[in-house]
């Protein structure tokens, strides 16, 4: 099982990840990766980093059905 140590050590390795990318290198399910990086938020460990819809080329992110889910959300060590 995946440790909080192990995710901050990796996101400081790495630079910056995704959540699915932290889960599937340390072979952990998604809810416990996503809930080790909201751990390390709140202590202050890692930053969430989300895409501006400002970096769309079409224009058309702000109408999409989809909202959001096209945005990517990245995380690092603070």
């Amino acid at each position: 099982m995946a440790s909080l140590i192990q995710v901050r050590d990796l996101l400081a390795l790495q630079g910056r990840m995704e959540a699915a990318q932290l889960s599937q290198v340390l072979h952990a399910p998604r809810a416990l990766v996503d809930a080790m990086l909201e751990r390390l938020e709140a202590m202050g460990k890692a930053k969430r980093i989300q895409e501006d819809a400002d970096g769309c080329l079409s224009g058309s992110c702000k109408s999409c059905p989809e909202g959001k889910a096209c945005l990517k959300e990245w995380w690092v060590v603070r």
